[in-house]
């Protein structure tokens, strides 16, 4: 029997390079980057008070309203920023636990056609406009390929809980240059994760992507920054006192960084976006109680609640998301005013 072959056709990608030339990142764009990437690890490293709180919606899947989300939270960033750090969620890959919509990156039109040649491209553009604003860009990281075309905006960097477990996402964090949250797995235990940031802080050497679109031989350092992300299991949740208690008794004896970001989202609200507030609010009353290993909180969040699903050769509203469901700005806005108007209150 000859060799069989289910490869339905490939085609060549413009390589990171020439995208990157093709849309650069402003040199005052790229010193805001840097210095956004800064401030993030002077409050890991503890010379920064302020809490990091990462908001956006489940996945980008429409251009403008995706901008009109980030001119409202980078307003609310100003009105906060002298107690948090405020980044905006910005995610472009989806992991499907079977089949389902990939991402914007892969199937940009919503239907089917999985134009990612297109893709990338609106992928790249909306990141230099997000960054443009003055408002830092968080991202999951799921196909390591795709990387380089997008991680010189990116300020934090997220492993999902499917990958944490991936040899080839440990190493791709080991040699990027801002922290990486590697989340628990699905169940709900860490120590995958913690597994993946003590391989992700080691020096690595792995074939991967290089600019030219040509793969090589990469050679890292290993990232210090790489920490851990709790977003509850399928049965059960993570964010209580005690279980962040035995994450950093863990952590420390794992020599590892004992910072840990709460997502309120996933298994932590029971994908009940109702739910995301109670968490929010507990990890923030952890937070002015004591309890610093909590450096940041997560909100899966646009500019309407809810979520709708994808029907063919029906438009969606560009307003909802399309993945998993969210809280509406409305609610953010006041979640974050709540919590900075605390912050101030226990810090002064």
């Amino acid at each position: 029997m000859g060799e069989s072959n289910n490869i339905e056709s490939n085609t060549m990608l413009i390589s990171p390079g020439t995208l990157c030339a093709e849309l650069p990142l402003p040199s005052d764009s790229e010193r805001f980057v840097a210095r956004s990437r800064g401030e993030l690890f002077d409050i890991l490293d503890d010379r920064d008070e302020r809490l990091v709180v990462i908001a956006g919606p489940c996945s980008i899947h429409n251009v403008d309203s995706a901008l009109r989300y980030a001119l409202k939270l980078k307003d609310l960033s100003d009105r906060v920023r002298d107690r948090i750090l405020l980044l905006m969620r910005v995610y472009f890959e989806k992991p499907r636990t079977a089949l389902g919509w990939k991402g914007l990156i892969y199937d940009p039109n919503l239907n089917g056609e999985y134009d990612i040649e297109k893709g990338i491209v609106v992928a790249r553009k909306l990141l230099l406009e997000i960054t443009r604003l003055g408002l830092p860009v968080a991202t999951e990281l799921l196909e390591p390929a795709a990387a380089p075309y997008l991680t010189d905006f990116v300020v934090w960097a997220g492993i999902g809980a499917r990958t944490t477990e991936s040899p080839p996402h440990r190493q791709l964090a080991s040699g990027l240059p801002m922290p990486v949250g590697f989340k628990n797995g699905t169940d709900g235990d860490i120590g995958t994760a913690i597994d993946a940031i003590t391989a992700a802080n080691a020096p690595h050497s792995y074939i991967g992507v290089l600019r030219n679109g040509h793969t090589g031989i990469f050679r890292t350092r290993g990232n210090p920054y790489c920490h851990l992300v709790l977003r509850g299991g399928k049965e059960k949740t993570n964010f209580d006192s005690d279980t962040i208690v035995r994450a950093k008794e863990k952590l420390s004896q794992a020599h590892l960084c004992r910072k840990i970001l709460i997502d309120s989202s996933h298994g932590n609200s029971g994908k009940d976006p109702r739910r995301q507030h109670i968490v929010f609010e507990e990890a923030l009353r952890q937070r002015l109680h004591g309890e610093k290993a909590i450096f940041g909180l997560m909100l899966e969040s646009f500019l309407k609640a809810g979520k709708q699903t994808l029907h063919e050769n029906q438009t969606p509203d560009p307003e909802i998301s399309v993945t998993d469901a969210c809280i509406s700005f409305e609610e953010t806005e006041k979640l974050i005013l709540r919590a900075h108007e605390k912050l101030v209150k226990y810090t002064d």
